[in-house]
């Protein structure tokens, strides 16, 4: 219910965030979302910067963010699954750039694998990538906007962290302790007297990025597979409204409901939108 009566208020929202003069950092921008989130705010002022282990299409980024308006581009290569690592190049970027004020967490896997066909090495690789990763930036970033009480945590969970899901034990893992720390977070800057430092946390179902390729939906009417520059337009209008939530499609408001409803139920509606056999195309080959 709070979630719909915000998504209510923000169609007509009091004031848009102004991006111009900002310190943008994304992980994971060498392609996907992260890419297109960069190429959105090009043109808005900001400050980009560019994280991820693939150097050329981190690279091939910043190109086309440039050619796109940007005038301030800085491009570092950041194993974000190393604590070390990321503490690290957050150094470098407060001594080249500055103060990060908008930290959006992109980076993310996908293995596709049954629980029991999941070694302890991939689920640790998951949690590292998906989740501590965006521990250890937001432990990097968050002080220095606490200190002037001022900045937006961008964090991409995902539908799967509202609910466990078929062949992503280890994905929905992470992506629901995600949202159980930002909320987490949330609470404590509230509380704390440092509103004017804002989350969102975003929950979409599946994008055609390369994370899943080969996944279709089978019902995408209720779950369409959207494109990956229609939802970094979503994800930047959901920054400059400062929606604490961005959820999509809405039919995945209907995951909120299952501690309402019978197990059976919840696995008969998995069945009729044929999640189950999308992900065996999709992951299931040997």
């Amino acid at each position: 219910i709070f979630l719909l009566i915000e998504n209510m208020i923000c169609i007509f929202p009091l004031r848009k965030k102004s991006f111009a003069g900002e310190i943008v950092l994304i992980t994971g921008s060498a392609n996907g979302i992260g890419r297109q989130v960069a190429l959105k705010l090009a043109p808005l002022g900001v400050t980009l910067v560019l994280w991820d282990i693939d150097d050329e299409g981190n690279k091939e980024t910043s190109r086309l963010v440039q050619q796109n308006g940007a005038s301030r581009v800085f491009v570092y290569h950041c194993d974000c699954s190393s604590r070390e690592e990321v503490y690290e190049q957050a150094d470098k970027v407060r001594k080249e750039v500055g103060d990060v004020t908008i930290l959006i967490n992109n980076a993310a896997i996908v293995l596709g694998k049954k629980f029991c066909e999941l070694t302890d090495e991939d689920f640790e690789k998951t949690m590292r990538i998906n989740f501590f990763s965006q521990v250890w930036t937001c432990k990097a970033f968050l002080p220095a906007m606490v200190a002037c009480n001022r900045g937006h945590l961008v964090s991409t969970a995902s539908a799967a962290g509202l609910r466990g899901l078929y062949r992503a034990s280890d994905y929905c893992a992470s992506k629901s302790a995600i949202i159980g720390m930002m909320e987490a977070i949330n609470s404590e800057l509230y509380h704390g007297g440092k509103r004017g430092i804002k989350t969102t946390i975003i929950c979409p179902h599946f994008i055609s990025t390369r994370l899943i390729k080969g996944f279709k939906s089978k019902k995408p009417c209720l779950f369409p597979v959207y494109d990956p520059e229609y939802e970094a337009s979503r994800i930047v209008d959901a920054i400059k409204k400062e929606k604490f939530y961005l959820i999509m499609p809405p039919a995945v408001y209907l995951l909120g409901l299952k501690i309402f409803l019978p197990r059976k139920v919840v696995l008969f509606l998995e069945s009729y939108v044929k999640f189950p056999e999308s992900m065996e195309e999709a992951f299931g080959r040997k």
